[in-house]
């Protein structure tokens, strides 16, 4: 009879844990939340792809840059944005790499594993900065250096998730962005319906440390506030003053005709 019990829950406590483990990953991964994750994914791709902005602050587009199909499939990127910029007035570079993914995608693949898997190794470790950016606010980032040979990047990196109320907008209106670096990724993104994944990344071999941190720390506080603002649904072109001219006129002429009735 003992042996049969014991069997019992060992049974029943294998079926909890294939129940608790299917629905933690169905959480992750939208499959019981019923919303439209698809469509708000895909828009949400669009938007990153369009609206990137190309100049902020002192830094302006360079080029486009490769992107490794390899490498965007193991990230889960629906849309990417992978661009050099130059600050006009430093002459520094960085390159920004941006995905837009499902959560659990997003949370996986990151620079600690995806770095030593191309050959580099860790130079300084991965920690938190939090970045005042323009305008107010801050963004919460990782950031630590990576090294293969003589070629040695600073890399930060942060995701993007909507604000916590965002409205239900089907034309991508008021989309903005806060900026988290997560201890568990996976655990704080989840039920988001889109994630950016962002880097920010500068050759330390041109650059000292000091100044790779610098260059990094502008460039996120400039970027970031522009990013958002691009999502920001369009404000409607002011009136013109020859505009404002005829309406006040037609409004003065249609109250001399009211007092020409009444009287």
């Amino acid at each position: 009879m003992r042996v049969f019990e014991s069997r019992l829950v060992a049974v029943v406590g294998a079926v909890l844990l294939v129940f608790a483990t299917t629905l933690v990953q169905g959480l992750w991964t939208d499959r019981w939340t019923g919303r439209q994750v698809g469509g708000e994914l895909e828009l949400a791709a669009k938007l990153l792809e369009a609206r990137f902005p190309k100049t902020f602050g002192d830094w302006e587009y360079e080029r486009e840059l490769e992107s490794s199909p390899a490498e965007l499939q193991r990230a889960g990127a629906v849309g990417h944005v992978s661009r050099l910029y130059r600050n006009k007035r430093t002459k520094a570079r960085i390159s920004a790499f941006v995905v837009c993914a499902r959560p659990h995608d997003a949370s996986g693949h990151t620079p600690d594993r995806c770095y030593p898997g191309a050959g580099f190794t860790i130079g300084e470790p991965e920690h938190r900065e939090t970045i005042p950016l323009e305008g107010g606010g801050a963004a919460e980032t990782f950031t630590g250096t990576f090294v293969k040979a003589d070629h040695a990047l600073r890399v930060f990196w942060t995701y993007g998730v909507l604000e916590d109320s965002p409205p239900a907008a089907s034309d991508g209106a008021a989309t903005a962005r806060r900026w988290i670096a997560p201890g568990i990724a996976r655990i704080a993104l989840n039920g988001q319906p889109s994630v950016y994944k962002l880097y920010a990344i500068a050759d330390q071999t041109r650059l000292t440390s000091a100044q790779a941190m610098v260059e990094c720390k502008d460039f996120l506080a400039k970027l970031l506030p522009a990013l958002n603002e691009s999502f920001m649904p369009e404000r409607p072109a002011a009136p013109s003053s020859s505009a404002d001219a005829a309406a006040s006129q037609d409004g003065a002429g249609a109250g001399r005709e009211a007092a020409a009735d009444a009287a």
